[in-house]
């Protein structure tokens, strides 16, 4: 049997971005239901970034990114959101007007039907994998040498780590896995970073103190009977070879992103991205938002910030859509008891 739901607004990824929608929602009283392919909230940066500390985010001088989900789920409790994991979105339609918008959404997973007066699409870049290197073989060492991503640092302690890349997550690996490595090396074609410069400097230090190995080159095979890893062979620019001894080798070579079902929803796309305007991030078909990642506009930033202020441009209009009645009086949490109350918080 299908179920039905009716609800206020449904949003399309639970990743940071989605979550703190439910927050600027939840104080126009507004109700959503969460959507993610994923079996847990948080998208990238709990399913392949959990311990990866990020910098960036107001008010924390650090916080990793399974920390950020859990204050943003701790933040958003008060407004009881309901969460739908493991599902995609199949299809999406419009049912209602540009001016009193209403749609049909439903999921493959399990047939799930929302109707809803927005949808707001907070899927990052689309479903991800990780871009493999073309290494013959590598499947076979997959889950138990070769790994894509950094979900629990111990499993990496007293290892023999081989990193390859040069970009800010095999950078930012180099230099939080090297204290609790056995030994690790980081191999990249040339002898130029992508990272952050502050990161690539301390690196070069450690490289320098003998604390880590740093070679260039690419990796041409792996050695050791499968699926135990015991080595990778690396050809340098002059064609000679050699092998570096590894347990565990992480290759970062960055994330194909896939639309998937989202490019058949009449959205105006470009380059794989949603086009929106900056007064309220709507796309081309009104009552459709989208936030985070997956957006584009002139000047835009992907960086969780960012998507945190598109959020909160966004729930100013779905409110007339959800309220079209009701005149909306922007009210500061600091000097609104309505607010403090909505939030748990007033005397």
């Amino acid at each position: 049997m299908t179920d039905h739901i009716e609800t206020d607004v449904v949003i399309i990824g639970a990743g940071p971005v989605g979550l703190f929608a439910v927050f600027e929602l939840g104080l126009l009283d507004i109700k959503c239901h969460l959507i993610d392919i994923l079996p847990k909230v948080g998208g990238q940066c709990a399913e392949l970034y959990p311990e990866k500390p990020i910098y960036d985010i107001p008010g924390f001088p650090m916080v990793t990114g399974q920390g950020l989900v859990d204050n943003l789920m701790a933040q958003i409790e008060p407004f009881h959101p309901t969460f739908h994991l493991n599902e995609m979105v199949e299809s999406l339609e419009s049912i209602g007007t540009p001016e009193a918008p209403l749609f049909r959404v439903r999921t493959s997973e399990n047939g799930t039907t929302f109707t809803c007066k927005a949808v707001i699409i907070a899927a990052g870049g689309g479903s991800f994998q990780p871009k493999k290197p073309p290494i013959e073989n590598i499947e076979a060492y997959e889950g138990t040498g070769v790994y894509y991503a950094v979900r629990k640092m111990e499993m990496f302690r007293n290892k023999k780590v081989l990193i390859v890349g040069g970009g800010d997550s095999a950078l930012d690996w180099t230099v939080n896995l090297q204290p609790i490595a056995k030994r690790l090396t980081l191999l990249h074609r040339r002898d130029a970073f992508r990272a952050a410069p502050h990161t690539v400097e301390k690196m070069r230090s450690l490289v320098a103190s003998g604390d880590m190995d740093l070679h260039l080159g690419q990796v041409t095979s792996l050695k050791g009977e499968e699926p135990v890893l015991e080595g990778a062979v690396i050809r340098k620019d002059d064609g000679s070879e050699f092998t570096v001894d590894c347990d565990v080798m992480l290759p970062f070579f960055g994330l194909t992103m896939k639309l998937g079902p989202i490019a058949d929803w009449g959205l105006n796309l470009h380059e794989n991205l949603i086009p929106v305007d900056t007064e309220k991030f709507e796309t081309n078909v009104s009552g459709i938002f989208a936030i985070g990642d997956i957006n584009t506009y002139p000047g835009k930033l992907k960086l969780i910030l960012s998507g945190f202020h598109e959020g909160a441009l966004a729930a100013q209009k779905v409110h007339r859509y959800v309220y079209p009645e009701k005149k909306l009086l922007f009210q500061y949490t600091t000097s609104s008891t309505s607010l403090q109350k909505k939030l748990g918080v007033a005397a």
